[in-house]
């Protein structure tokens, strides 16, 4: 198969261009400048381009038969208003400029377009278990991830079979929500945020590329699709977890009131949560390699783990 991907240069992104590769595929990365692309596993199609904009970009979708849309702007930050409008204009232009780019191939060309979403389509919902067929939210990320799939479905009119990925936090070696985490904690200064009692719904990198590859092959899966593992944990939990598996005290919590005077908004949902489950994918067959958090932690913070998707 010939995918093309956009944000092939993230952390997800690089992880899922290696794997492709490595099982053969033929891989174009769009990226914004070449510069981003350094570091790419060798092998790999680079071409230069806005996704944001419409250009010569799209005319390089013609023989691909796999789109992973993976581009968007991190959540992670303070939300000012400019800043909201970043974070969606990315992930609706860039989506509506690759189905447009779609409705410009030949009829009759089998083609399926993997495009992220995430598990804040649901809002806060407490402690309720949450599968592909619950409602959206009414928050901020949940209108986001509303017009984000929206645009997406639209690629159905092209004939286009369409997935749309909903991720939960993506752990991995060498970045991620990790990448954050783990200097605090290596410091014996992590602890809970909040209460600890909210839904914490992750996914081993490992198996986040493989649920995507898994979406690309299986004809069966179509429409919103949990990228999360099956054990979903509170925050409580994770911080356990994380102090135990680097032998570091985890006592000092981050008081709910101070978090959000620091992040405003966006404190607000790390201060909540949602408790995801993987139905569809499991529905279909898919089996995970680190369901629980414990034995993913112990992989991704053992030495002999490489950092994905670099050359």
């Amino acid at each position: 198969m010939r995918v093309f991907i956009t944000g092939g240069t993230g952390f997800v992104g690089r992880a899922l261009g290696r794997a492709l590769g490595e099982a053969g595929h033929r891989v174009t990365v769009l990226t914004r400048s070449a510069r981003a692309a350094q570091g790419l596993p060798p092998g790999l199609e680079i071409i230069e381009g806005d996704p944001t904009r419409p250009g010569p970009w799209q005319e390089a979708l013609a023989g691909h038969q796999g789109i992973v849309n993976l581009a968007g702007a991190s959540i992670f930050g303070r939300w000012t208003r400019r800043y909201r409008e970043e974070i969606l204009a990315s992930r609706v232009l860039t989506t509506r400029h690759l189905v447009q780019a779609l409705a410009g191939r030949p009829a009759g060309e089998d083609t399926v377009l993997v495009s992220a979403s995430a598990v804040g389509y649901y809002g806060f919902c407490g402690h309720r278990e949450l599968d592909e067929s619950a409602p959206a939210g009414d928050d901020f990320l949940a209108q986001v991830c509303g017009r984000w799939e929206q645009e997406a479905l639209a690629a159905r009119e092209a004939g286009a079979r369409v997935v749309l990925a909903r991720l939960g936090i993506v752990l991995g070696p060498g970045g991620g929500a990790l990448g954050r985490m783990l200097p605090v904690f290596r410091l014996g200064l992590g602890g809970r945020l909040g209460s600890g009692r909210q839904w914490f719904s992750w996914i081993h990198i490992q198996d986040l590329v493989r649920a995507l590859v898994f979406c690309l092959e299986e004809p069966g899966l179509k429409g919103p699709v949990n990228c999360t593992a099956p054990e979903p944990v509170t925050n409580r939990e994770l911080t356990r977890h994380l102090a135990r598996a680097l032998g570091r005290p985890a006592f000092l919590p981050v008081p709910g009131p101070l978090l959000r005077l620091v992040m405003g908004e966006m404190g607000s949902v790390l201060l909540e949560g949602q408790r995801v489950l993987p139905a569809a994918l499991e529905g279909a067959g898919f089996v995970f390699s680190f369901p629980g958090l414990g034995k993913a932690l112990a992989h991704i913070l053992s030495p002999g783990t490489r950092a994905p998707g670099r050359a």
